[in-house]
């Protein structure tokens, strides 16, 4: 059973920045796709972010301000998070695909307030 965990949430301050991390229990070399979503209070989950066949796609609020990474050699992928606004409190999940289906983490608390 493949398991992901997230790590790096966090109150954050409007302006601020968190790094999102997502630990996958296999190799992430051959995946097909990557993706980090969010789910406000209230709110249907969205798409945060979402890499597949070569090409990301971000949700327009976001665009500019957050990035998704990954790097093989720790199976993990990453959510860089820039100039965060209390609109961006959600909690955070992120997702994988090899050949089969999606994968989940349990998400991330992120709380954007002064």
């Amino acid at each position: 059973q493949v398991q992901l965990v997230e790590s790096g949430g966090g109150l954050v301050q409007p302006g601020g920045s968190l790094r999102l991390s997502c630990a996958v229990s296999r190799s992430i070399f051959s995946i097909n796709s990557m993706g980090w979503y969010r789910q406000a209070p209230g709110k249907q989950r969205e798409v945060v972010a979402l890499s597949s066949g070569g090409s990301t796609r971000y949700a327009g609020s976001v665009q500019g301000r957050f990035s998704i990474s990954r790097d093989d050699a720790q199976n993990t992928v990453y959510l860089q998070m820039n100039s965060l606004k209390p609109e961006d409190t959600a909690v955070y999940y992120c997702t994988v695909r090899w050949l089969g289906p999606d994968y989940w983490g349990k998400g991330t608390l992120v709380t954007v307030s002064s």
